[in-house]
């Protein structure tokens, strides 16, 4: 499907931009999202996707990954059953959920960037996105939400009386996204058209299955026995849950003014204090585990910058596309021609520009945010309904780019449908939502 949608992009916005007189404003477009996708996202993350994977080896090697998936293998089996119980992958996917869920965006993306690297080992169709990367990317870009901090961010940099309103709301809307999302793949996956193609033998790749108890990388020691749950283990355990209710009270407000609510400010807290514990917390974790933990760190953050390498590709004809369509204004002409169809359901035609440009482009979304608190106020119900729709909804085609692009993957099957099925159910549950909570002002 990536490939009709990148080449409808590219053809629409030459186009609309020779019978608009925007050709050079096309090219333009191509170029600043070719050198966007490099220069100002896959080198700058290169520093950022190392200290996460360090941590992410570190739990990988001392066990923790594998403690993680076993308390959530339920749930984990029950949306990806072709995983084996055991594989690294699911620990993985599940740090990325939570990471996802925490607002903790820059630990999420190396979290999901080694899952699909796993999944991709368990992928016997080398280049065909498997039924569990459609269904995990489908939760990546649909994840329930607790802490949408970068439109809290915005809203407190405009000077809002409660910028934490959008809490309840975002947490409500991302839930309603993220089951749409999950249910969309999984029906998805069973239709014709989605059907696995069969498995090459010139092709095909023999699915790695570990053993039950432990899995090794090819080439790699054998992880030295975990630490029984005895006194060290709990120490560390119980220094990260000391430390998160000190520091908790430590940057609790006592003032709880604005209405805020004392649960979104506990959540807004806990934001704070969380990532740098769990910097902490992984060391001391693997170091209890009879890890070395400045080795295998290392051996960690150097898988960074071969990641950033193998996704440029993919970012830079996927922005540079992106960047056509902006530049010809097919995407003014779009929110124009769909204005007189949604005015009369109830959609306001000024929040079409950002939901529109959100699945395509973060920075653009974010962009268009800013313009509508500082044209609306950062207190009105059309500000509080865009926040909510930014925090409910993701850059679906960014996600999957990126993802697919470090696996070279290049038929997406599902996934994008499945996305965009989630980004929708968000807009449509903030406008239901934010009118039923903060009224018709």
């Amino acid at each position: 499907m990536l490939n009709y949608i990148w080449l409808t992009l590219v053809l629409l916005s030459v186009a609309i931009g020779g019978a608009t007189g925007h050709l050079d404003d096309v090219t333009k477009g191509a170029l600043n999202g070719a050198r966007a996708a490099v220069m100002d996202v896959a080198l700058p993350l290169v520093g950022t996707w190392a200290v996460f994977l360090g941590l992410m080896r570190l739990a990988e090697r001392s066990g923790l990954v594998g403690v993680l998936a076993r308390a959530l293998r339920p749930i984990m089996r029950f949306l990806f059953p072709e995983v084996p119980a055991e594989h690294p992958a699911m620990g993985a996917m599940v740090m990325n959920i939570a990471a996802n869920m925490l607002g903790l965006g820059n630990a999420a993306t190396p979290f999901g960037l080694r899952a699909m690297e796993y999944l991709e080992r368990l992928n016997p169709r080398p280049g065909v996105a498997t039924n569990a990367m459609c269904t995990f990317l489908a939760i990546n870009t649909s994840s329930v939400q607790l802490i949408p901090a970068t439109v809290i961010g915005i809203l407190v940099a405009n000077h809002a009386n409660n910028p934490t309103a959008i809490v309840s709301t975002s947490l409500l809307c991302t839930s309603c996204a993220c089951i749409a999302g999950v249910t969309a793949a999984k029906l998805l996956e069973k239709l014709p058209m989605f059907a696995l193609p069969p498995v090459q033998v010139d092709e095909a790749r023999e699915p790695d299955r570990p053993p039950a108890k432990a899995f090794v990388e090819p080439g790699a020691e054998p992880t030295p026995p975990m630490v029984p749950a005895g006194p060290y283990v709990l120490a560390a355990f119980g220094t990260l849950a000391l430390g998160l209710f000190v520091y908790t009270l430590r940057y609790y407000p006592a003032d709880l003014g604005n209405g805020g609510g004392q649960f979104a400010r506990l959540l807004g807290a806990v934001s704070i204090v969380l990532l740098p514990l769990l910097l902490a917390f992984f060391p001391l974790y693997a170091a209890l585990s009879r890890i070395k933990v400045y080795e295998e760190f290392v051996e960690g953050a150097k898988e960074a910058f071969p990641v950033a390498v193998r996704i440029i590709a993919f970012l830079t004809i996927m922005l540079a596309a992106i960047g056509m369509f902006r530049g010809s204004g097919g995407m003014d002409a779009l929110t124009k021609g769909l204005r007189p169809v949604l005015n009369p359901i109830g959609f306001p035609s000024d929040l079409l520009p950002l939901v529109l440009m959100r699945p395509l482009s973060g920075s653009g979304s974010q962009g268009l945010f800013v313009d509508l608190v500082h044209h609306f106020g950062p207190d009105s119900l059309l500000t509080r309904t865009a926040a909510t729709i930014y925090g409910s909804t993701e850059t679906t085609f960014f996600v999957l780019a990126v993802y697919f692009g470090a696996v070279a993957v290049r038929r997406s099957r599902h996934a994008v449908a499945a996305g965009l099925i989630a980004d929708a159910t968000g807009v449509v549950a903030s406008i239901v939502v934010c009118r039923w909570s903060f009224g018709h002002g």
